[in-house]
């Protein structure tokens, strides 16, 4: 090797090493920024005791020390030598910018790494909200605290507590885990897992979640609950409950302030007392008012224990009635409804839960057994010792299966029936009474009789017309079989609508019909 290749290399080394060792230094020097020693501003005394505690300075009385942007006072303090670490005594307060606060008996304080393990009647200050526990780590650098073994927060308006909480100052925010429990002047909240935001006052759902306030008590394992306004969106499983009704559905909003709650999907209101079920896909409630409505395939079930009442309708609405605790039912548009003794549609309906009666406007039909009843209004009434009662105003019209082509009718201005066992057992007529029914002997029909009177009574039996009685002097006759005509066979106004009879619970939703029979 040459002595040209020999100095050329040696230059190489050397501007090598310079290299390295100013990146060392410049790397160094960062970390160093980084690592800023911790300072001792203030003590009354100073002293060092090998004995007590090794490589160590004990500053005692009027403690003050500063780290970065970092103030500590405290009674007394051990500031290790070789290290950047104090371990702070009595009385002890930590000041990180304007408005964070840490107060403890103890607190270990790491310099190299911005971070307090603070011991002892822990309190942990920003600005209105305040974290109580008995350890509290916290990361100055993050400004984030930590407790593992039960901590409070206490802010404007609420007070919560958890086993263990992580505490993010920057974003106003804690995080709660087991046996979480909130508390305010409105409400309580239990939980395993939440977030809050002291600002606003946001829970974030995580778990199965339970809130109750002075109404009600509200159930979701996701959403969130906002404890300033009392406004909240249910999302998992959710319910809205009180001794006297529940909601559910696959998302509930609901805000206190106003009572007022909407449910959308699978939504189900159940009136425990008055044993009612509401169901549908939208639904809209005011507590204060007690008003509710329920749209999109929306049903109202009304418990029996014999035999439940199953009614749809395009929109049902839910009104207090003026006797204490009793509800007003309004269904409109589409109205059918099913029980497997009584069927029924019409335009519109309404139930009152005081004395079970209903009303059915706008083209109202009836079926119970082989009867169709129908008139321009009718109403049941449930008597809890007398009879049902039915009355049928304005071009009333009764028509009983004889058999597949045979039709007993009964028509009339008004008519008053009366239920006995689920059967129809009597019909009333007043005013422009009309009766068509087939005669039998032996079992064999033989004619059929046809007779008018202002006021009829009609007594039924096993379904059949067993006896009529003419109050006013009757017109009539009776046809054999062979002499009738198809026109004798039906009294005017006759529609049979089998087609429109709902024949099982699921049916009531059904909107296509087949044509009727009629006399014209």
């Amino acid at each position: 090797m040459n002595l040209c290749n020999i100095r050329f290399s040696t230059f190489l080394m050397l501007r090598l090493v310079f290299f390295m060792g100013t990146l060392a230094l410049t790397w160094t020097d960062a970390e160093a920024q980084q690592k800023r020693r911790i300072d001792i501003e203030h003590a009354l005394s100073l002293e060092t005791n090998e004995q007590i505690v090794a490589n160590a300075q004990r500053l005692l009385g009027e403690v003050r020390i500063r780290h970065n942007e970092v103030l500590m006072w405290c009674d007394s303090a051990y500031a290790y030598t070789g290290t950047n670490k104090v371990d702070a005594f009595g009385n002890v307060h930590i000041n990180q910018g304007d408005t964070i606060h840490l107060y403890a008996d103890k607190i270990n304080y790491d310099g190299d790494i911005s971070f307090a393990r603070a011991i002892g009647n822990v309190r942990l200050i920003n600005k209105t909200t305040t974290l109580f526990s008995d350890t509290v780590d916290y990361d100055l650098t993050q400004n984030i605290g930590y407790y593992d073994d039960k901590g409070k927060i206490e802010d404007s308006t609420s007070v919560l507590t958890s086993q263990i909480g992580r505490y993010f100052v920057d974003q106003d925010v804690v995080w709660f885990y087991i046996d979480v429990e909130g508390k305010n002047e409105n409400y309580t909240l239990n939980t395993d897992t939440a977030m809050y935001n002291t600002v606003t006052g946001l829970f974030t759902i995580q778990g199965p979640t339970f809130i109750k306030d002075s109404l009600n008590t509200i159930y979701a394992e996701d959403g969130w609950y906002n404890s300033q306004t009392g406004e909240g969106r249910l999302l998992k499983n959710p319910y809205v409950f009180n001794e006297e009704q529940q909601l559910k559905g696959d998302l509930i909003d609901y805000n206190r302030a106003n009572a007022y709650g909407s449910a959308k999907g699978s939504v189900e209101i159940i009136d425990i007392k008055n044993n009612v079920i509401v169901r549908g896909m939208n639904a809209w409630y005011d507590e204060e008012r007690e008003i509710a409505y329920m749209t999109d395939s929306a049903v109202f079930i009304l418990i029996n224990k014999e035999d439940s009442l199953y009614l749809h309708a395009d929109t049902l609405k839910t009104i207090p009635d003026t006797l204490k605790d009793e509800k007003i039912i309004k269904a409109y548009h589409g109205v059918r409804f099913y029980r497997t003794d009584l069927q029924g549609k019409c335009d519109s309906l309404v139930y009152f839960s005081a004395d079970s009666t209903v009303q059915m406007f706008n083209s109202p039909v009836l079926w119970s057994e082989t009867h169709q009843l129908s008139a321009s209004y009718i109403q049941i009434k449930s008597h809890a010792d007398a009879p049902d009662e039915l009355q049928m105003n304005n071009d009333a019209f009764i028509i009983s299966q004889h058999d597949t082509t045979m039709y007993d009718q009964i028509k009339g201005k008004n008519m008053v029936g009366y239920i006995v066992e689920n059967e129809l057992n009597q019909i009333d007529v007043d005013g422009n009474g009309q009766t068509l029914y087939y005669a039998t002997d032996k079992g064999e029909v033989i004619g059929l009789n046809r007779a008018e009177s202002s006021k009829i009574t009609i007594r039924f039996q096993e379904g059949k017309i067993h006896q009529i009685r003419f109050l006013t002097m009757p017109e009539g006759k009776m046809t054999p079989i062979p002499q009738l005509s198809n026109e004798e066979r039906l009294l005017p106004g006759f529609e049979w609508k089998a087609e429109l009879r709902p024949v099982s619970k699921d049916d009531i939703f059904r909107k296509q019909v087949l044509p009727s029979i009629s006399a014209d």
